[in-house]
């Protein structure tokens, strides 16, 4: 590999492949920007989660095989009086109104007028100011579809009453995310370029050297979304929040792979006089490590295919198209951009032959010599630091309620939260059960599986909603006490389906119930995205185990390697959840935090590592484990911390978005980086390789 490697970028360092390597750039992106779809074209709120065999998906097939009428995205109107009661008369003619409208997409709408008193009743809040009437659409509509056929429901209660309209459910959260994501993905990609611009100019105060990276950024970003555009037009379903974090990655992984790229091609430019032959001898060195930098992070993302999930799924062919992007630039467009610039790329202070490679007195100079005179006292500081930050890992609450993630102001929450506040709370999501029985249910049966429903913990209430001519299916309203996204009403619901059978037992029938809905949803969501996350944290520390194996040509550097990351990222998720708590007063986390995190804290993490760790076996040809470690840290010291303040706070600008997992997400992934940079790879790492790694006898080394 390391052969091939070379050989791209021995060819793309000379003056003739430098412009071939640009041109072939340039093309590409003009081609792809002029005739490949927007990747906005196929961006959706959401993606299918649940696996098939997920005991609630099939519940919800059963239900839409027996009741038609039930298989469509839910819309809940929510009309509150801005004075006074919502009359019953007036949203009767509203709801006639809807109807006779024709809108495309509308698969039902509740005769209000027609229901009796006492059902008519139980679509109004208590007090009357409030009225909530559910609304189903067609479920082959898109989101950008659903929007549209919201408006004239919207205009006819604007100009036809005085009442105002909430729409929240399944579609009002999906639209008003759409409208969320449409205006944060600019806000997303300004402040990138932006923040990263500015934090080069600081580090480097050279403006060639911040504007280089960026370009070969936007080149990057161009070929990546329109790539991912021409998958979206082939049947890719592509979240908003899957492009959010693409681009963060984009961003952050270009600028990372350009500064070990420039910093290393600094160093040559003091021993050689031709560009061309310092970007050589710099590729030479820094190409396998950034290459196969990029390859574990290509690998983590590869193995969310795995995953029962499908959130982390559309993950992996997103994620791993724009890594694989990112890498075949990493080894020609990012060197060819610098070589075309030469050494005017680091002005005001042009390097030049036979000035010293790294100052004798520079802090990560005096960090090496420190952490080889005292590696112990080193170690144990670090990673007593760790462990304590670890810790609060058991302090971790986790938040099922979707909605609490997003903005106040944004309609379908506040429409959600009025729900909250003026009906029951098992109102707000009611469970839908199912019971297929063997033979025809008798009223008496009926009666006897509804108490046996009853005595069940936390049950509030249970309802007839339907049953076939046949009298064999029967389809029931179930709510809760609680909040139906409580840990609580969850716990309840996942006893009551393991226990069904007993349930159909004690009610002397036969048959299978099932459970449908947002709770039961909950539930298996919960309990797959546990299994996910012990499946995908094995595979992937044992993938990139070998991979570092294979690239180190050792046993024990990838066991260091490996054991600190992943002491690094448990002590991220701790500390940063402490954090989070202690400066934004958010003390719950969406349950997907954990393993987002640590895909790419693992898989960015290890970079830095690498990138030291090659260094130091380089340096150890010629010196001795002290020297060599000490040689290490001090020449890699500067770009990796500069690049880990840039990746950090690159990742700090998910917290941006409007989206809670997403502030979350980016402030511990952020930490953890900075962990990583400045503990981890500065001292930790280096500390155990001085501690175990020893000379051997007959290995000669020179001296400094």
């Amino acid at each position: 590999m390391k052969t091939f490697l070379q050989s791209i970028t021995d060819r793309v360092t000379t003056k003739k492949g430098m412009w071939t390597t640009l041109a072939i750039w340039l093309v590409a992106t003009v081609l792809l920007a002029v005739f490949a779809p927007s990747v906005k074209d196929y961006e959706v709120s959401r993606v299918a989660s649940l696996p098939e065999d997920a005991q609630s998906v099939i519940a919800q097939s059963k239900v839409d095989k027996y009741f038609k009428d039930t298989d469509g995205t839910p819309a809940i109107l929510v009309f509150q009086a801005k004075e006074g009661e919502v009359e019953l008369s007036q949203l009767a003619e509203l709801l006639a109104k809807i109807e006779n409208e024709n809108i495309e997409g509308v698969e039902q709408v509740i005769p209000l007028a027609a229901l009796p008193p006492q059902a008519a009743a139980g679509f109004f809040s208590e007090d009357k100011t409030t009225a909530l009437i559910p609304l189903t659409f067609d479920s082959s509509l898109e989101t950008k579809e659903l929007k549209v056929s919201l408006e004239p429901i919207k205009d006819i209660v604007k100009e036809s009453s005085d009442l105002t309209l909430y729409v929240t459910g399944p579609a009002g959260i999906a639209t008003d995310s759409l409208d969320l994501f449409s205006r944060a993905d600019v806000v997303l990609i300004l402040s990138t370029v932006g923040l990263i611009l500015i934090l080069l100019i600081v580090i480097y105060r050279s403006p060639l050297l911040a504007l280089i990276p960026l370009l070969a950024a936007v080149f990057v970003y161009e070929v990546v979304m329109q790539t991912l555009g021409l998958m979206g037009k082939a049947g890719l379903d592509i979240s908003n929040q899957t492009i959010s974090i693409a681009s963060i990655l984009l961003f952050a992984a270009v600028i990372d792979y350009s500064l070990f790229v420039f910093s290393r091609y600094r160093e040559e430019l003091k021993q050689h006089d031709d560009k061309f032959t310092s970007m050589k001898a710099a590729m030479r060195e820094t190409g396998m490590p950034v290459f196969f930098s990029g390859g574990t992070v290509l690998a983590a993302m590869l193995v969310l295919f795995f995953a029962g999930l499908g959130d982390y799924r559309n993950f992996a062919p997103t994620f791993a198209t724009t890594m694989a992007i990112i890498m075949l630039a990493s080894i020609t467009l990012v060197p060819a951009l610098f070589t075309l610039f030469g050494r005017k790329s680091f002005w005001p202070k042009i390097p030049r032959v036979g000035e010293t490679k790294v100052k004798t007195n520079s802090i990560w100079s005096k960090v090496g010599r420190f952490v080889v005179k005292k590696p112990g006292l080193s170690v144990v500081v670090i990673g007593a630091f760790l462990l304590l930050s670890a810790s609060n890992m058991f302090n971790l609450e986790y938040e099922f309620d979707t909605m609490k993630s997003f903005p106040d102001d944004m309609p379908s929450l506040v429409g959600y939260e009025i729900l909250e506040a003026k009906f029951e709370n098992g109102d707000l999501a009611p469970t839908t059960v199912l019971f297929e029985a063997n033979d025809e249910v008798s009223t008496e049966q009926q009666e006897a599986l509804v108490n046996t429903l009853l005595e069940q913990p936390l049950v509030n209430n249970v309802r007839l909603n339907g049953k076939t001519e046949d009298n064999k299916a029967l389809n029931f309203n179930l709510t809760f006490e609680e909040n139906p996204y409580s840990v609580e009403t969850m716990d309840a619901l996942e006893k009551m389906i393991l226990h069904s059978d007993q349930i159909v037992s004690d009610s002397n029938l036969t048959g299978e119930l099932y459970f449908a809905g947002e709770t039961a949803t909950k539930v298996d969501d919960r309990s797959v995205n546990n299994k996910d996350v012990i499946l995908i944290v094995l595979l992937e520390t044992i993938l990139i185990f070998i991979m570092l194996i294979v690239l180190t040509k050792s046993f024990k550097m990838p066991i260091y390697m490996m054991g600190t990351i992943l002491v690094s990222f448990l002590a991220a998720l701790g500390l940063g959840m402490f954090l989070t708590n202690l400066i934004f007063d958010i003390d719950t986390i969406s349950n997907r935090v954990p393993l987002y995190a640590f895909v790419f804290l693992i898989a960015l993490g290890i970079d830095y590592n690498i990138i030291l760790i090659s260094r130091f076996q380089e340096e150890r040809r010629t010196h001795s484990v002290k020297e060599a470690v000490e040689i290490a840290v001090a020449n890699t010291g500067g770009v990796i911390s500069s690049a880990g303040i840039i990746l950090a706070a690159t990742f700090a600008v998910l917290m941006t978005q409007p989206v809670q997992l997403l502030f979350v997400f980016g402030f511990i992934v952020a930490v953890g980086i900075l962990l990583d940079t400045f503990l981890v790879r500065g001292i930790l790492l280096p500390g155990l390789i001085v501690m175990f790694e020893k000379d051997k006898a007959d290995k000669k080394v020179t001296s400094k």
